[in-house]
């Protein structure tokens, strides 16, 4: 494997971020060294360490470290049918644009959040979700943050989010300004779907590509799918492909590598960070 001490600060590409959940074995502080050392430019960062390294904490040392958060993740989790669920959610999402403008992002991800317990009802948590918006909208504009809906994998529309496809998560970013409110193209959770490359070229013509991210599929999928996502070139995906095909939607921004992996979690995090810039470098030749 490709340690820190081989690689070198230009052979990393100015688009590459390192997503910290790829390498959340690393403390907030380790990532920064790590990334400083490396010549990575751009991280993507979580609530829950950012949390408990302290929001200010965490702001001014990636401003000193010259580090750009490319997102945070995340918020969403909006499909909540009583009054005091749906209260809470939109409560922790405003908090989540505040965080977002604070790091100095201006994307917050956002995971729609799956059915209602006992609820069969997709169209109608899809509806909820299109009310969040209309609420939380106005406030992720006063603070320049862009909330950026992620569709996931359809295996996880029960339980994590009902918004499956890159034209669906448009659906709903459509009722509101391309400023406001866009899409994530996640190659993980999009990759199989023969539709997306049109919603790709619709979302870009429109200025709704609000980040892009990697991560790989392989198979057999693990026991604790959630945590199956594949280093770039271990699996099915076409990253070069992918990457031209968003290239040619306007998008010109940078391109998060997100890995949920528990193997990865186990090992060497600085050591993963480097074998991950330099896997990105070889998929996106």
């Amino acid at each position: 494997m490709t340690t820190l001490a081989t690689m070198t600060a230009p052979s990393i590409s100015s688009r590459f971020s390192i997503n910290q959940m790829t390498v959340k074995q690393l403390s907030l502080p380790e990532l920064m060294d790590a990334c400083v050392r490396l010549g990575v430019r751009g991280v993507g960062l979580w609530r829950e360490p950012v949390a408990a390294y302290g929001l200010d904490a965490a702001a001014k040392s990636l401003r000193g470290a010259g580090l750009e958060v490319t997102s945070l993740c995340r918020g969403g989790f909006l499909t909540a049918v009583d009054p005091a669920g749906r209260s809470a959610a939109l409560d922790d999402n405003r908090a989540a644009i505040d965080e977002a403008a604070a790091l100095g992002t201006d994307t917050l991800v956002l995971v729609s959040g799956g059915l209602p317990a006992g609820s069969k009802d997709l169209a109608g948590a899809r509806e909820r979700v299109a009310d969040a918006l209309s609420r939380l909208a106005p406030h992720a504009a006063s603070q320049g943050v862009r909330l950026a809906i992620e569709p996931l994998h359809p295996m996880f529309a029960s339980d994590r989010c009902v918004v499956s496809t890159l034209d669906q998560a448009l659906a709903l970013a459509e009722r509101f300004p391309a400023s406001q409110v866009g899409v994530v193209v996640d190659t993980y959770h999009v990759w199989w779907d023969d539709t997306a490359p049109a919603a790709v070229a619709r979302a870009g013509a429109a200025g709704r590509i609000h980040a892009f991210q990697l991560a790989d599929w392989v198979t057999p999928l693990p026991a604790g799918v959630l945590n199956g996502r594949g280093q770039l070139g271990d699996g099915s995906i076409d990253f070069a492909w992918w990457r031209s095909l968003v290239d040619a939607a306007g998008y010109s921004g940078p391109i998060e590598v997100e890995l949920f992996n528990e193997e990865l979690w186990a090992g060497d995090g600085v050591a993963v960070l480097g074998e991950t810039a330099r896997r990105f470098g070889e998929v996106l030749a």
